[in-house]
């Protein structure tokens, strides 16, 4: 979402960073490309403006530390106040059980599916067991059957009520069963529109009246823009807000709304939707985006969804086999299928530290996936011993695969590589493996296409 912000920030980055003193005269081209970089994210011209002569008036009147230089200083300043933008430190949910929490916002911008992704959430890293989901847009049935269907798919407790009239009424009651029940949380998914009107926003101040949420989030498309940022303002208003659960950031929209909308509204982002599937839901870090929009990475939300994912013995062994030099194709397997448990590669390199700039698309997947081909289609035998595979199993394997002949024997070349860098890693031979890393990637970091095994030329 924030690739093309993430770009034009990195060269201001780069000229802020060779500064050997900062001056009034020297900073201000960097911070005019800086300015220039939010407004084309379509960030707010006022929040951009402020932003600017805030990191301004630090970074002149901000004392250097002796260990840093006052480049590194200045990007410092920057990261701290777009930390600040976004929101700075995390909010955690309101401790009051049983919670409840009023889902609003417009048609179409992915209330239903988060009400779902919500209660996974708060299952999973809250402590919460028993989640109801409410259906409370009685204009629209589609929406009461996609929110049951979701539903069920995890498992968790339905209501709604396809035959009433009075739709604070029926969430109150609804509400009151489900808690009686046992229910710890009651999220309630309340209808839209497809622009703010006087009979919503009425229906949704009986509704709140009514039942008393603890929170109170609008669910908002990151790839509306500025016109994310009118709505919370509204929404804000009628009813006021708790957070903002910000949809769609896996878009290729501009960013500019989750830049704008703390500073706007003072209302925090809460959560995030990074994706289609039920656990592509997270808590907001400002901290952590803020790194990774300036190309930091986020090795923090990397390890914990490692941590979430992978599992612990088998990654250990792996370790080990590398450390001892004893890696095998049948391990390489498995090594893949622990990084798929962590999505799409994409994804993954955006939270490493320098790589939120290198191009994993498509394309990339592709290759992973006809590496993966190949090796499934040898035998256990010929994975654990590639010095067997002569010209006929070769040939095998590519048909297996449906892959060439070709593609076969650039993999068996680069992993035969790869396994002879970690015999030179255990004997301790760093200038030779130096020399063989620069041979093997060809000047491209070893990434797909380069000395990393997958990489079809």
């Amino acid at each position: 979402m924030f690739a093309n912000l993430s770009e034009k920030l990195s060269k201001a980055l780069r000229d802020l960073r060779g500064l050997s003193k900062l001056t009034e005269e020297n900073i201000a081209p960097a911070l005019n490309e800086v300015r220039s970089a939010l407004m084309s994210a379509d960030v707010n011209f006022k929040v951009a403006k402020d932003f600017t002569e805030k990191v301004k008036a630090t970074c002149l009147g901000t004392a250097v530390v002796d260990s840093v230089s006052p480049g590194q200083m200045a990007v410092k300043v920057i990261s701290d106040e777009l930390t600040r933008l976004l929101g700075e430190g995390e909010r955690p949910i309101n401790p009051v059980r049983p919670l409840r929490v009023l889902l609003v916002g417009l048609q179409g911008s992915g209330k239903t599916t988060s009400a779902a992704k919500l209660a996974k959430h708060l299952v999973k890293k809250e402590g919460l067991r028993k989640p109801s989901l409410i259906a409370a847009d009685l204009r629209r049935p589609a929406a009461i059957d996609q929110l049951e269907t979701l539903a069920k798919q995890e498992g968790f407790d339905f209501r709604a009520d396809r035959g009433a009239k009075n739709v604070a009424e029926m969430v109150g009651r609804l509400m009151h069963e489900a808690e009686s029940s046992g229910s710890d949380v009651v999220i309630v998914d309340t209808a839209g529109r497809l622009q703010i009107d006087a009979d919503l926003m009425e229906e949704i101040r009986q509704v709140r009246e009514v039942l008393q949420p603890h929170e109170v989030f609008l669910v908002a498309d990151a790839a509306l823009g500025q016109q994310a940022v009118d709505v919370a303002t509204q929404f804000h208003a009628t009813t006021p807000l708790t957070g903002i659960i910000l949809t769609k950031l896996d878009g290729d929209a501009r960013g500019g709304a989750a830049l704008s909308m703390k500073a706007v509204t003072g209302v925090p982002i809460r959560y995030i939707g990074t994706g289609e599937k039920s656990g592509d839901f997270d808590t907001f870090y400002p901290d952590r985006m803020s790194q990774r929009i300036l190309g930091m990475g986020d090795v923090v939300s990397l390890v914990e969804k490692a941590k979430e994912v992978v599992d612990q013995k088998e990654a250990e062994r792996l370790a080990e086999k590398m450390r001892k030099a004893d890696f095998d194709l049948e391990d390489f397997l498995a090594q893949m299928a622990q990084m798929k448990k962590m999505g799409p590669l994409g994804d993954i390199m955006k939270m490493m530290p320098g790589m939120g700039n290198v191009q994993v698309g498509a394309r990339e997947e592709k290759m992973l996936g006809k590496t993966e081909a190949i090796i499934l289609s040898m035998t256990l035998k010929e994975r654990r011993k590639p010095d067997i595979l002569n010209a006929s199993r070769r040939a095998r394997i590519a048909k297996g695969s449906g892959t060439q002949v070709s593609d076969v024997n650039a993999l068996i070349k680069q992993f035969t590589q790869m396994r002879e860098m970690m015999r030179m890693m255990k004997g301790g031979k760093g200038k030779e493996l130096m020399r063989r890393m620069g041979q093997m990637g060809g000047g491209r970091g070893g990434f797909p296409g380069g000395g990393f095994p997958g990489g079809f030329r």
